[in-house]
């Protein structure tokens, strides 16, 4: 009778191990965001801007507010006429030339590393001497995880408050009567009178917002 019981019950238990199903596998992690480029090309000894240059700049300027934040990095070059050392010096300021637009255009200046490579990593190899077009560029290169920014505040409190705070951490020796106003309205509730000022004041003065390029509630940066 013992046996026939266990029997049983083994047999049972073999069942029910059978019948279980798995725990479910763990997530996958979520994809890392793949690095984007853009080339901006030079007149001959030149560093200032063509029409050209200034859309590619609005493109990775647009490529920056849609991921929410990202590290940039504007490296210039040169091709390898005229001397190395001038060349060094054409590259750095071709890289802030583009680094000035993109903070024109909404990307917060403390995002963007600059570096200069002068004649020494061309795009196209050449001999000393020789003026190659495509070796004349500025590559900006956009790392760094994609986050949405328009729903890091969800409620313009904290958003005001956050605005209030970063004013007051770049500022803290000058007395601003407009930006103290504002701050007051924050402080009292009146948002919709507060917000827009702080936000024009922080980007007048090339101080990042909150939601880096993106002003309340998740708009495009540029003056109001």
């Amino acid at each position: 009778m013992l046996r026939k019981l266990l029997v049983v019950l083994a047999a049972t238990l073999l069942a029910a191990a059978c019948s279980s199903e798995p725990p479910p596998p763990p997530p996958p992690p979520p994809p890392a965001a793949v690095p984007q480029s853009f080339m901006v090309f030079f007149d001959w000894d030149r560093s200032s801007l063509s029409q050209q240059a200034m859309q590619t700049i609005g493109q990775a300027a647009a490529a920056f507010k849609s991921r929410g934040s990202a590290r940039v990095t504007a490296t210039g070059h040169t091709d390898t006429s005229g001397p190395a050392s001038y060349n060094m010096a054409l590259s750095l300021r071709r890289a802030n030339a583009v680094k000035n637009e993109l903070v024109r255009q909404g990307v917060p200046a403390d995002a963007i590393a600059v570096v200069g490579k002068g004649e020494s990593n061309p795009l196209v190899a050449t001999g000393d001497g020789v003026r190659e077009p495509q070796n004349r560029r500025v590559e900006i290169v956009m790392d760094g995880a994609m986050v949405s920014t328009t729903t890091i505040f969800s409620d313009p409190r904290s958003y005001c408050k956050a605005l209030s705070d970063k004013w007051r951490q770049y500022r803290t020796s000058q007395v601003d009567t407009a930006e103290a106003a504002a701050i007051a309205k924050c402080e009292a509730g009146d948002y919709q009178a507060g917000i827009p000022v702080l936000e024009n004041s922080l980007i007048a003065n090339n101080i990042p917002l909150p939601a880096p390029g993106y002003r309340w509630p998740g708009r495009p940066i540029g003056p109001s």
